[in-house]
């Protein structure tokens, strides 16, 4: 299994935090493993210029109209939970704080509705929500700057690859 990227939105819609991971034949690679290779050759690092941001403007678009397709065809009952393309599979969270937690994955994975669970329960409220110097909001799209998140979330990641 191969996890690509993990996205954060807030309330506010707003990303964040965002990761993308390199897959495991790729880690050789002298950009280092917390960057992800573009189309022209240049690293791309999470809150580095305008495609991460387009990148998270646009899952969080997918998300958002997904979710009001289900609940319109299925009812309030009906929950967003995954979709699959021939590329890969969007694993989605939420919430009751309206945190929505995105995982990008290859498609033969599982359902990751528990990593996502575990990563809220075990890493962003320990690490984030319990640390009296984290703020409350992150406004501005300021996002999430947390070494022990970070480092938590990586290593998490890295266990179930």
């Amino acid at each position: 299994m191969v996890i690509y990227s993990f996205y954060i939105f807030d309330r506010h819609t707003e990303c964040i935090y965002s990761k993308k991971w390199l897959p495991p034949s790729a880690e050789g690679n002298p950009t280092g493993p917390s960057t992800f290779p573009t189309t022209n050759g240049a690293p791309h690092r999470h809150y580095n210029g305008n495609k991460a941001s387009d990148d998270a403007k646009l899952i969080f678009g997918t998300v958002f109209s997904l979710r009001n397709m289900v609940r319109k065809l299925g009812g309030e009952d009906d929950a967003f939970i995954a979709y699959r393309t021939a590329q890969y599979k969007l694993h989605f969270y939420e919430t009751a704080s309206n945190l929505r937690l995105v995982m990008l994955t290859d498609t033969s994975a599982p359902s990751m509705r528990n990593v996502l669970h575990q990563i809220y329960i075990n890493l962003w409220v320990e690490f984030v929500v319990k640390n009296p110097l984290s703020p409350a909001e992150h406004k501005g799209g300021d996002g999430v700057r947390n070494e022990l998140f970070e480092y938590g979330l990586d290593q998490f990641i890295r266990g179930i690859m």
